[in-house]
């Protein structure tokens, strides 16, 4: 569906506005460092696992560190994790148990670095192991362009079902249910961590901490491990691989990663081979409630490192932005939801691109979840696709199936993709939601797609009109007033002032701190992808 621009609101002010916008805070974002960056990183040298207390061994050793003093943060922990694996000569798994047990202390390490010949040997020893990181994130970079040339790939857009099952044994035997009944793609959620679990019950919120459950159906030589470890989606990868030897088609791994999870996420990703990884800091801020800062220099961290492992990263349509509203006492009318989601996902897109994503590994989500629940969600939907082909001509669409119970609304929904979707490379994905059985939805989506085709082939150009003009106007211009508010009033304009928001920072405000260690043992290599 294409409709001329100037038809659709302000779009180049609108657009302009956003990258003015996301420019001036990823700045500030990439010269920032967290404790999930610093975990990251320790998870690039090779420390993986639990700690003699099952702590996860990379939160333990970070906590443990920056334990001794906030400066410790914004000097990072490599240098001194480097100075140690020399002064000990031992390997990066050995030092970090050692550091989580407290039979070493990185402060100690710190101190030798002013030294200034001994710091020489610590950033050899840092580029060494970032060496050997990048070489590993290259090498399935090209292995999974060698397999694309083997086994091909399905045409966009690709058919993919989220798997819904919590231990490894389960999601491998769902897996293969839905390669074979025609996935192209299968989604894990990757469970929430250590940090996220802490604060939550701090918080005196629920924190929904996976657990090894029993079912007497699972084989019993597959060992429990939650779907979303990094040694569970290792063994999903290469499960996926030989279904796909079998279909001769690729079959894509895509998994959305918990808030405060994007570092570590994005490494496993480029570790284990991965496809596509949601990683949106904006909805991690408004839905999440995460503090601005540290989700920002997350997920600048994030997508710099998924940018050159190859990694599709999507992004929401946006979320249901309610605070305004509620301090009103109003609700707001459809258009300024949709204008507000619009917004956010502008700026989140404008984000992912200044952090290095090239367009063909972005997907932006083509209609919010909650659409479906709105007075004329057909007529809504074609305005929202004709605004998102306007604004992002050169990114794929993700058409993302809501959770819901009504039957009639994943009816509608299928629907609605059947008539608005672009046809070709332009939908990326249509992705089903979990289900016990998603050989109905995929084949659902197959028709959709078909039907998308056929259309698009018999007709020239459909021009937006009438009520769906109406709507992609008015949302675009409730989404160019967003962006003035955020400017103009900053995070209070979209968060307000509940629990958990602005009145605390939101969550882990005081695990970001801007960074004073200006060695990277990263940047000799930043630009060989």
């Amino acid at each position: 569906m294409t409709t001329p621009a100037q038809n659709l609101g302000p779009l180049d002010r609108l657009a302009e506005r956003a990258e003015t916008l996301a420019g001036a805070w990823a700045a500030r974002a990439r010269a920032s460092t967290t404790v999930g960056r610093e975990r990251a990183l320790l998870r690039m040298f090779g420390v993986t696992g639990l700690d003699a207390i099952n702590r996860p061994l990379a939160w333990a050793v970070v906590d443990r560190y920056i334990a001794g003093g906030r400066s410790r943060l914004a000097g990072g922990i490599v240098l001194p994790f480097a100075m140690g694996l020399v002064e000990y000569d031992i390997d990066p798994q050995r030092l970090a148990l050692d550091v989580a047990s407290g039979a070493v202390d990185l402060g100690l390490e710190a101190d030798l670095l002013n030294d200034p010949n001994r710091r020489l040997v610590a950033e050899e020893e840092a580029r060494r192991l970032a060496d050997a990181a990048t070489d590993r994130i290259d090498a399935n970079r090209t292995a999974r362009r060698e397999l694309l040339h083997v086994l091909g790939e399905s045409a966009r857009p690709w058919l993919g079902a989220t798997i819904g099952d919590l231990e490894i044994a389960g999601a491998l035997m769902s897996a293969g249910h839905v390669v074979r009944a025609g996935a192209d793609l299968v989604q894990i959620q990757v469970p929430i961590g250590r940090e996220l679990a802490e604060r939550l019950r701090d918080a005196g919120l629920d924190a929904p901490v996976w657990e090894p459950g029993e079912d007497l159906t699972m084989p019993t030589d597959v060992e429990l491990m939650p779907t979303g470890s990094q040694r569970a989606l290792a063994i999903l990868r290469r499960n996926l691989d030989e279904l796909a030897a079998e279909r001769r088609h690729y079959v894509r791994v895509a998994v959305i990663p918990p808030p405060l999870g994007a570092p570590e996420s994005a490494v496993v990703a480029a570790f284990e081979r991965l496809d596509i990884v949601q990683s949106d800091p904006l909805a991690e801020i408004v839905g999440g409630r995460v503090a601005p800062d540290r989700a920002l220099a997350d997920h600048a961290f994030a997508h710099g490192m998924l940018a050159r492992a190859g990694v599709i990263v999507a992004l929401s349509a946006g979320p249901l932005v309610v605070a305004p509203d509620l301090a009103r006492g109003v609700p707001s009318d459809p258009a300024t939801r949709a204008g507000r989601a619009l917004a956010i996902q502008l700026l989140s897109a404008a984000l992912a691109r200044g952090n290095g994503l090239p367009p063909d590994q972005l997907l932006v989500g083509a209609l919010p979840a909650w659409l479906i629940g709105e007075p004329s969600p057909i007529v809504q939907a074609a305005g929202e696709i004709a605004l998102r082909r306007a604004l992002f001509p050169d990114l794929g669409l993700l058409f993302e199936e809501p959770s819901t119970d009504d039957r009639s609304s994943t009816e509608t929904w299928s629907a609605i993709v059947a008539a608005v979707a672009p046809a070709g490379p332009a939908t990326g994905v249509i992705l089903r939601r979990p289900m016990p059985n998603a050989a109905p939805g995929l084949a659902a989506s197959r028709a959709a797609a078909a039907v998308t085709a056929g259309l698009a082939s018999s007709f020239d150009e459909r021009v937006l009109t009438g009520p769906g003009a109406e709507h992609a106007r008015a949302t675009a211009t409730a989404a160019l007033a967003t962006l003035d508010r955020l400017a103009n009033d900053g995070w209070d304009s979209i968060l307000g002032e509940g629990p958990g928001r602005l009145d605390t920072g939101g969550f882990a405000v005081d695990a970001i701190a801007e960074r004073t260690e200006t060695f990277d043992p990263f940047l000799a290599s930043s630009d060989a992808r």
